[in-house]
């Protein structure tokens, strides 16, 4: 049989620019383009997740938009799965894929599968669930940013796992999963596209346009049908906003909140895909305001052998 070719990944933080090249390359090639956003999933978040509009859906064949309700909680090991089969889907169609988005520990999975967690005393986990369960948000990724640093990045779920691994066996689930599995990795070729300082500028942009494109109607929209212990209101200002519709913040203060966090979790991001790519496969970085990056990112794409 012959051997599968690398995987084409277009990663970097949020408002980096990743699903314009995406686009633009997909267009070029006849490519699928497979969505690695663990915000995009969700049915009905669009607008403050940068979901790919209905337009681009139409001239591009997307993956991995829309395939979860609000309610559903998704990790990493299921996604792959998922992945593995739109990968699957378009060999046989013999169509490139693209592989897009930002969560790293979701894109890890993929290319090298998650190794075995650490047993643990039954009567300890349960404990300390119950001492984490009621721990705000913010408080809670502090802890993990001690406890276990790579995974401080990630949504709420992931944050209980890792802070119930680190405090029950004093391990750190990134570290058992950075052993891999049984399973072979797969060959990839990374994108890793990062504006640099101007990154906060294009992440304020984009904010005044998720506003100008009605964010706050989708979000009393969703109010209405989504409840607000749904793991898709984890999204980066979905939260906030929402305090804002039910009158606990001013829409001043609720945007500055927006700024501050989605700021902080692109420089997550940044930390995660400047440290956790060595023995991923080879790296490709991009700056998008640089004059001939769209022929960089056209080599990258055009590239045969990892």
């Amino acid at each position: 049989m012959p051997e599968s070719p690398p995987l084409r990944i277009i990663a970097g933080p949020t408002g980096a620019g990743k699903s314009a090249f995406a686009m633009t390359l997909a267009l070029r090639h006849g490519a699928r383009i497979i969505s690695a956003d663990s915000r995009q999933i969700y049915r009905g978040f669009d607008i403050g997740t940068a979901k790919p509009s209905r337009d681009d859906q139409r001239r591009v064949p997307h993956a991995g938009l829309d395939v979860a309700d609000p309610t559903e909680r998704w990790n990493a090991a299921r996604w792959a799965l998922e992945a593995a089969i739109w990968l699957a889907e378009d060999a046989e169609r013999q169509r490139p894929s693209i592989i897009v988005g930002g969560t790293g520990l979701w894109l890890q999975a993929l290319v090298r599968p998650l190794a075995d967690e650490p047993p643990m005393d039954p009567v300890r986990r349960a404990a300390t669930q119950e001492f984490l369960k009621g721990m705000p948000t913010d408080a809670l990724r502090s802890m993990v940013d001690r406890l276990d640093p790579p995974r401080a990045h990630l949504g709420r779920a992931q944050l209980l796992r890792a802070a119930e691994v680190a405090m029950v066996t004093g391990e750190r689930l990134s570290d058992w999963h950075a052993k891999g599995s049984t399973r072979p990795a797969r060959a990839a070729r990374w994108l890793v596209v990062d504006p640099g300082p101007s990154l906060a500028e294009r992440l304020d942009r984009r904010r005044e346009q998720m506003l100008a494109e009605g964010w706050v109607e989708e979000v009393r929209r969703l109010m209405d049908r989504v409840p607000p212990e749904a793991p898709a209101w984890n999204a980066c200002g979905y939260r906030e906003i929402r305090e804002h519709v039910e009158g606990a913040r001013s829409q001043a203060d609720a945007l500055e909140a927006v700024r501050i966090s989605t700021r902080q979790y692109a420089k997550r991001q940044r930390t995660w895909f400047r440290n956790q790519l060595d023995d991923v496969g080879p790296v490709t970085r991009l700056d998008p305001t640089a004059p001939d990056a769209l022929a960089v990112a056209e080599r990258w794409f055009s590239e045969e052998s990892p």
